[in-house]
């Protein structure tokens, strides 16, 4: 766990206590704050909470007073060089935020329209996240650095391709931000090591100083615009990674982003490498690596593992034999000589549109709840589709777009599409689902629409 003594006597509020909540929860309280959390699920309330009823209002390790009136409960010490602090339970929109150091919120939390937001700025609150944080917690680190890879599409492929290569090199690093374990909950990196940070724009909005020795742009394309005031809004958040950066920072950047919104135009005077510039040569042998929007990424890869020194026979091994990623661009199964692949990450035009590329001819199973009104991103590889089957709320829709162009049916479920496209592909052909929409019409989540597609596959044999 990364701990801080800057945090020792402060006073936190924490919004939200799924994984990264509840892990700067633990974090804070270790490091001897007292921290007023919040999440509206009962029970994630109580598994932070002391398992020992009495223990409520006692004295914590550091020698705090005990903030009875919201029915403190000390944690257990996390932490054999930090003092305990407190933890205590209260809606930040009921109480009063001024006095509070931070309120800390998830990323999830809609800044531009939840009342907890408007209320702590009248507060003059600063409105932080976990990644914020962990930027305060590095001065008290061993010496190391930090890579952060932002962008609408590849972020998870590409931090975990850099993470892949460091540690084929013999470097210590640890994958964090936007995937995996919560970077607070993890270990600190001996002397030397580098933390690799996935960030989307929430977590960006949310941070104020963290200065990456490697920061990393792989593209823009719109997405999330019902939290921005536009497409431009929606890029600002995104340059502010390369602002937060000192000066001779080393900024690696998709040139198209750069030329359309100026993304470097207020960063202090960066070392910048255009991704597209960067020579690598051999994608055929990288099996998890196909498609020209991985080629992108693993260029945005290669060109921080040269930064850190790493070996071209290294980075050649990373690229040979990094697994892949669930969810994106995963060859599931070939049953009868038509591969399966599972791309439910794909949850916009723009992140499928690499998908189709990628294949001579595909089954292409799509819909769920849709982020756009076209398909206009996938259009020039309609050609690489033989058939289109579409499910969800914008099967629809999509079915109307596309009926001009290729054949397709309304297939309605994915188990119903699966079926369809099972019985319909050739050898050498591909069921691929990459649905160009959020899952959550249907779903869980997109990793559970992802492992249907798996299980109806398997169900297939």
């Amino acid at each position: 766990m990364i701990t801080s003594p800057f945090w020792r006597g402060k006073r936190f509020a924490v919004l939200g206590l799924a994984r990264s909540g509840a892990a700067t929860v633990r974090a804070l309280v270790a490091s001897g704050a007292e921290v007023v959390a919040w999440d509206s699920n009962g029970a994630t309330r109580e598994a932070l909470s002391s398992p020992s009823p009495s223990k409520r209002g006692e004295v914590g390790g550091d020698g705090q007073s005990p903030a009875a009136s919201f029915g403190t409960a000390p944690l257990p010490t996390l932490s054999p060089q930090a003092g305990r602090g407190l933890l205590s339970f209260a809606d930040p929109e009921s109480i009063d935020l001024a006095g509070f150091d931070a309120l800390v919120v998830s990323p999830g939390v809609p800044l531009n329209r939840h009342p907890v937001a408007a209320r702590a700025r009248a507060a003059g609150v600063p409105i932080i996240g976990d990644i914020e944080l962990f930027s305060q917690a590095r001065a008290w680190l061993p010496g190391h650095k930090v890579v952060g890879v932002t962008g609408t599409n590849g972020k998870s492929t590409t931090v975990s391709l850099i993470h892949h290569i460091l540690q084929t090199a013999g470097i210590a690093s640890r994958l964090g931000g936007n995937i995996g374990l919560p970077i607070l909950e993890q270990e600190p990196l001996p002397e030397g090591g580098v933390y690799v940070l996935e960030l989307s724009s929430y977590q960006i909005d949310l941070t104020q100083t963290l200065d990456c020795d490697v920061a990393v742009l792989l593209n823009i394309t719109p997405d999330h615009l019902d939290r921005y005031e536009g497409f431009n809004d929606y890029a600002v958040s995104k340059a502010r990674l390369f602002e937060m950066q000192s000066a001779q920072g080393y900024a690696v950047v998709d040139d198209g982003a750069e030329a359309d919104f100026g993304v470097l135009d207020n960063a202090e005077d960066p070392i910048i490498e255009f991704i597209a510039d960067v020579d690598v040569t051999g994608q055929e042998s990288w099996p998890a690596l196909q498609g020209p929007h991985n080629l992108l990424n693993a260029k945005a890869a290669v060109a921080v593992a040269c930064h850190f020194g790493v070996s071209d026979k290294a980075i050649e091994q990373g690229l040979r034999s990094f697994p892949g990623l669930p969810h994106r661009m995963e060859l599931v199964a070939t049953n009868h000589g038509v591969a399966f692949v599972n791309d439910s990450k794909a949850t916009n035009p723009e992140s499928t549109a690499p998908a189709l590329a990628a294949f001579d001819r595909v089954h292409w199973i799509l819909g769920g709840q849709s982020k756009s009104d076209d398909l206009d991103a996938c259009a020039p590889s309609f050609g690489h589709v033989v058939r289109a089957y579409t499910i969800g709320a914008a099967g629809p829709k999509f079915a109307d777009i596309l009926k001009v162009h290729v054949p397709v049916e309304q297939s309605g479920t994915l188990a119903n599409a699966v079926t369809s496209a099972a019985a319909q592909a050739k050898a050498g052909e591909t069921v691929l689902l990459s649905p160009a929409c959020a899952s959550f019409d249907q779903f869980r989540d997109f990793e559970d629409r992802g492992d249907q597609f798996r299980h109806a596959v398997e169900a297939l044999a």
